[in-house]
C-alpha cells in the first residue's frame, strides 16, 4: 500500500521527531551526557588553532626548539583526549539506543496484535515488515549520530565563529557571508528530500510485499510457470526504487557541493585578505594561522549539514510511518467497569511499560535483568466458569448486522437482522452459497470483527462486555484456511491453551482430528512444521488446526468448513470422533457438504446476509428449494430459481412441479453416505 506523499509537504520534521520522546525519555540522561561529551570533544579541536598561534608567534618566531616540542606535546594530548571523548560518547549511547529500538519494535508488534482485522485486511504485510525493521533502524541511526551531531556541530560552529570574530572580526565577516545562501539552499533541499525519502521508504515496503508473497506462494508461482511475471514485477518495483534513490543521491550531491564550495570560496577570500593584512603589518602571522586553522576546523561541521539533514529527513519519514500504524485505534475497548477488560488506554500503557523495560534492561551495565513473567489472561478455570446472573444459555445472535468499517455508508450490509439461537450442547450447521456471509458471521463470535448492530451473547452474557482474553478462552475456532506457525506440531496444537493442556490432551486432540500421521514424522510431535506449515499437505494442516480447536475442551466451538481438505475415508473417521466432542460443547459449524451437515442437530440457511430458514437437515430438504439445491449439487430449473428468488417453498415441496429438485437418497440418510 503506497501511502500518499502529499502530507510530506505539510509535515514538520521536528514535530515528527519530537514524537519519539516517550521512547527516548528513559535514556535521556545518557543521551544528554553523550551530547555534552561530544560538544567538549568537538570544541577541543578549536583549542588547537590557539596553540598553533602561540607556537608561531612565540617559539617559532623566537627560534625556541623547546617551546616547539612543548607545543607539539600539547597538540598530541589534545588529539588523544578528543579521540577518547568521542569513543566514550559512542559507548554511552550504544546500549540504550539498542534498547530504544527494541522497545519501539516490541510496542509496534504488540500494537499490531491488538489492531482490528479490518486493518490487517487493508495493509500489505510487507509495509508492516518494513516499518518494523528498516524504519526503526533508521530511527536508531538518527538517535545515535545525526541527533547528537546536529547539536554538536551547531554548537561548534557558533563557538568557532565567536573565536573567529574575536581573532579578526573583518575576516570573520567574510566567512559569515555564505550563511544566507546556505540557509536558503538547505530549506529547499529539506523540502525536496523529504518527499523523495517518503517515496523510497514506501517503495521498499512494496518491494518487501512482492518478495514475501513470492516466497509464500512459491508453489503457485512454480506450478503456473509465473517465474518470469513475478520477476518482471520485482524488477519494475526495483527500478522505481532505484530511480527514487538516484533522485535522493542527486539532491544530496547538490547540497553537499553547495555547502563545500561556498565556505571554500569564503575561506579563500579570507586568506587573500588576511595575507594582505599580514603584509601591511596589521595582523600577525600567528593570528592568520590560527584564524585559518579555526576556519578549516569548521569545514566538517559545515559540510556535514547536508548529510545530517538527509539522515534527519529519513528518520522523520520513518517516524511518521511508524506512528501511522501506532495511531490506528486498537480493537474497541470493553465497556467501563468490565472486570479485567483491556481498554485501548490500558493496552497502550502496557506496551509503554514493556518498551521501558526493554530500554531499562539495555541501559543497565549488567545487561537485561530477568523479570518474572506474568499473564494477563485469566486461568482456564476462570475462563470456563459460567457467567453470573440470569440469561438464556447457549450462543445467540440477536438482530445482528455487520458492514465492514471501510465500506460506504449506503452500501448493502454483509449481514442483516441475524436472529439465531443455538442451545447449550447443541450443534448448529451454517449453510449458504458462496459469498452469503458465513465466514463473516463466524468471525463475529470471537470478535475478530465487531458487530455493526445487534448483539451476540454467550450463556446470556453480551460478548462485548467480556474481556477479550476471557471471550477467546470460552470460544475456540478453526478456520477454513488453516494457519500453522514455525514451531513444533505440539506447540501449534497447544497454542492458546495457556499451558492448561497436558500431553494427554494433546494426544486426545490429535486422535479426534485423525492426525496420527504426526507419529511418523522425524521427531513426532516435536517435529518443526516450518513456515506456514508448507511441509505438510493441506489435509494434514487442516487436521492439526482442528486438533488445536478441540484440545482445550472449549465450551463454545466455531468451525469454518473444517473438513474441506480431507479425503472421504479420513473425513468419515474425523466425523465419528468429532461427534463425541460436539456432545459436550455448543458449536456453530460452517458446512458445504451433507456429511458435515449431518454432524449438526439443526441447520441454519444463510442467504444474502440473512437467515432464510432454520430446521433439521431432513426438514429443510423437503421445504426449502435453495437448501435442497445447495445440498444436491443438481442443476437448477426455472421454477426452483423462482422459488429461491422469492423465498417460496412451493417449488421444492410440490411433487407436481416439473423442476422439483430430486435430492439423492444419501442426503436423507442418517450417516450421509
Amino acid at each position: 500500500m503506497s501511502t500518499s506523499h502529499a502530507s510530506a509537504k505539510e509535515r514538520s520534521a521536528i514535530r515528527s521527531l519530537l514524537r519519539l520522546w516517550p521512547y527516548v525519555r528513559p535514556v535521556r540522561a545518557r543521551l544528554f551526557s553523550a551530547a555534552f561529551v561530544a560538544i567538549v570533544a568537538s570544541c577541543m579541536s578549536l583549542v588547537i588553532p590557539l596553540v598553533l598561534k602561540w607556537m608561531v608567534d612565540g617559539p617559532i618566531t623566537d627560534r625556541d626548539p623547546g617551546g616547539v616540542w612543548l607545543g607539539a606535546f600539547v597538540l598530541l594530548v589534545l588529539g588523544i583526549v578528543e579521540a577518547v571523548l568521542f569513543g566514550f560518547r559512542r559507548w554511552l549511547v550504544a546500549r540504550p539506543l539498542a534498547g530504544v529500538e527494541a522497545g519501539m519494535r516490541a510496542a509496534l508488534f504488540g500494537h499490531l496484535q491488538r489492531l482490528p482485522m479490518a486493518f490487517h485486511d487493508r495493509w500489505p504485510s510487507g509495509q508492516l515488515l518494513s516499518r518494523g525493521t528498516t524504519d526503526l533502524m533508521l530511527v536508531r541511526m538518527f538517535l545515535a549520530f545525526p541527533l547528537t551531531f546536529l547539536l554538536v556541530n551547531g554548537t561548534t560552529i557558533l563557538v568557532g565563529f565567536v573565536i573567529l570574530l574575536w581573532q579578526q572580526w573583518t575576516l570573520g565577516l567574510v566567512l559569515m557571508a555564505p550563511i544566507v545562501p546556505l540557509f536558503v539552499l538547505c530549506s529547499y533541499f529539506e523540502s525536496k528530500y523529504s518527499l523523495a525519502a517518503r517515496r523510497a521508504q514506501d517503495q521498499i515496503g512494496d518491494l518487501t510485499t512482492v518478495v514475501e508473497e513470492s516466497v509464500l506462494g512459491i508453489r503457485i508461482v512454480k506450478g503456473f510457470g509465473r517465474n518470469r511475471s513475478q520477476a518482471r514485477a520485482f524488477h519494475e518495483l526495483a527500478r522505481r526504487l532505484r530511480g527514487t534513490e538516484l533522485v535522493k543521491a542527486r539532491l544530496l550531491a547538490g547540497i553537499w557541493a553547495a555547502v563545500t564550495v561556498l565556505p571554500e570560496i569564503a575561506i579563500g577570500g579570507a586568506l587573500v585578505l588576511g595575507t594582505i593584512q599580514v603584509a601591511d603589518g596589521a595582523l600577525s602571522a600567528g593570528t592568520l594561522v590560527a584564524f585559518l586553522s579555526t576556519a578549516l576546523a569548521l569545514r566538517w561541521p559545515v559540510e556535514s549539514i547536508g548529510f545530517l539533514l538527509a539522515m534527519s529527513q529519513e528518520a522523520a519519514t520513518a517516524t511518521d510511518r511508524f506512528f501511522e500504524v501506532m495511531d490506528v485505534d486498537q480493537e474497541a475497548s470493553n465497556p467501563a467497569g468490565a472486570d479485567g477488560s483491556w481498554s485501548t488506554d490500558s493496552t497502550k500503557a502496557t506496551e509503554a511499560t514493556g518498551s521501558r523495560a526493554l530500554i531499562d534492561a539495555a541501559t543497565s551495565p549488567a545487561g537485561p535483568t530477568p523479570r518474572p513473567q506474568t499473564s494477563a489472561s485469566p486461568s482456564p478455570a476462570a475462563a470456563k466458569a459460567p457467567p453470573a446472573g440470569p440469561g438464556a444459555g447457549g450462543l445467540r445472535f440477536e438482530g445482528v448486522g455487520f458492514r465492514y468499517p471501510d465500506a460506504a455508508a449506503d452500501s448493502v450490509p454483509v449481514l442483516s437482522h441475524i436472529d439465531l439461537s443455538i442451545n447449550p450442547g447443541e450443534t448448529m450447521a451454517l449453510v449458504g452459497g458462496t459469498g452469503s456471509g458465513k465466514t463473516t458471521l463466524t468471525a463475529l463470535v470471537p470478535r475478530l470483527h465487531e458487530v455493526t448492530s445487534g448483539r451476540i451473547t454467550l450463556d446470556g452474557e453480551d460478548i462485548t462486555s467480556m474481556p477479550r482474553e476471557r471471550l477467546r478462552g470460552l470460544v475456540s475456532v478453526a478456520f477454513e484456511e488453516p494457519t500453522l506457525f514455525s514451531a513444533t506440531v505440539g506447540e501449534n496444537v497447544l497454542m492458546g491453551t495457556d499451558g492448561a493442556a497436558n500431553e494427554e490432551d494433546l494426544h486426545r486432540a490429535l486422535g479426534v482430528a485423525q492426525a496420527s500421521f504426526v507419529h511418523s514424522l522425524p521427531h513426532g510431535v516435536d517435529t518443526e512444521v516450518g513456515e506456514q506449515g508448507l511441509s505438510l499437505s493441506g489435509g494434514q494442516r487442516q487436521r492439526l488446526a482442528l486438533a488445536r480447536a478441540v484440545v482445550g475442551r472449549p465450551r463454545f466451538l466455531v468451525l469454518d468448513d473444517p473438513l474441506s481438505a480431507l479425503d472421504v475415508h479420513t473425513e468419515t473417521l474425523v466425523e465419528a470422533a468429532l461427534r463425541q466432542v460436539l456432545k459436550n460443547t455448543t458449536a456453530l459449524v460452517v458446512a458445504h457438504r451433507p456429511s458435515t451437515v449431518l454432524l449438526a442437530d439443526r441447520v441454519a440457511l444463510l442467504s444474502e446476509g440473512r437467515i432464510a430458514a432454520v430446521g433439521t437437515h431432513q426438514e429443510l430438504l423437503g421445504t426449502n428449494a435453495e437448501y435442497a439445491w445447495l445440498m444436491s449439487g443438481a442443476e437448477i430449473g426455472p421454477s426452483v430459481e423462482a422459488a429461491i428468488t422469492t423465498g417460496s417453498t412451493a417449488a421444492a415441496g410440490d411433487p407436481s412441479t416439473t423442476d422439483r429438485i430430486e435430492a439423492p437418497e444419501s442426503l436423507w440418510e442418517g450417516n450421509g453416505r
